[in-house]
């Protein structure tokens, strides 16, 4: 029996569609195969739905780090510009 893959939303149809461009250039240029864009589709939405889970929380990770890292420099000329 087949997981049932579901199709993730993206903020508009261009962006799906350039993403299935992609996945199409991408086995044309490196494996010189020719796929649909049925086809595509459905890589792309297996691809999400197994990683995509796992990239948006390293995505997340990333971000905090780095908003912890501005709000220690910040901390710092704050200490800077404060009287003594």
């Amino acid at each position: 029996m087949t997981k049932k893959i579901n199709r993730i939303d993206f903020s508009s149809e261009e962006i799906r569609t350039k993403y299935i461009k992609e996945v199409i250039g991408f086995f044309q240029k490196e494996r010189n195969e020719l796929i649909g864009i049925i086809a595509a589709g459905e890589i792309l939405d297996f691809f999400l739905n197994t990683a995509g889970e796992e990239v948006y929380k390293m995505a997340i990770g990333d971000a905090k780090k780095l908003l912890k890292e501005r709000m220690e420099d910040l901390e710092i000329n704050l200490d800077i510009l404060s009287p003594k």
